[in-house]
């Protein structure tokens, strides 16, 4: 893997978001099974578009404190999704995880590649001390990406957050730079 953007996997390639990327991630922030626990709902192509030119503008930022990042297959050349962090506290070193994959790519273990690759950088090159991730419990296969990343179940919030017209629990995962660094070692 790479130290610097773009971050290179065996299988993926992550970088950054160019503005015809939002026809790609359209496809999938268009489809309701896929954005069924994200923050937001189905986009229009406009939605999607304003999406990709925000990410842009925060990437030109300095200091630089989002890393949104496209997800791209090595193989086929295709956008399938996306995995960012961004810093929630620059003191502390903290900061959160996300991302969200194409149906068609669901359980190949692309996200979790991807998640890791960023993992790698956000301890490794950028120095963060925590990384964490919230999930909904209902969705196993995201939290199951964060106990792949050797991330640990830190909380379970009751109806914590009311999106899309209903309460909804949370999962936090979490993993700290000395866990991070075992977890490499452990890796060869």
């Amino acid at each position: 893997m790479s130290s610097t953007l773009p971050l290179v996997t065996p299988r993926l390639l992550l970088r950054e978001f160019e503005e015809e990327d939002w026809r790609a991630t359209h496809l999938y922030e268009s489809d309701p099974e896929v954005v069924r626990y994200q923050s937001h709902g189905v986009r229009t192509p406009e939605e999607s578009r304003d999406y990709i030119l925000q990410v842009a503008e925060l990437s030109r930022r300095l200091p630089r404190r989002v890393y949104d990042l496209a997800v791209v297959s090595r193989a086929e050349n295709w956008l399938i999704g996306r995995c960012g962090m961004r810093y929630t506290d620059v003191p502390t070193r903290e900061g959160t995880l996300w991302y969200i994959l194409e149906r068609a790519s669901w359980g190949q273990g692309y996200i979790t590649e991807a998640a890791q690759a960023l993992m790698d950088f956000s301890f490794g090159t950028l120095g963060m001390h925590r990384m964490f991730a919230d999930c909904d419990p209902r969705n196993p296969g995201s939290y199951r990406v964060m106990e792949k990343l050797g991330m640990r179940r830190e909380a379970h919030f009751r109806e914590n957050v009311f999106l899309k017209g209903e309460w909804c629990d949370s999962y936090v995962y979490a993993q700290l730079d000395h866990e991070w660094r075992a977890r490499v070692r452990e890796r060869g």
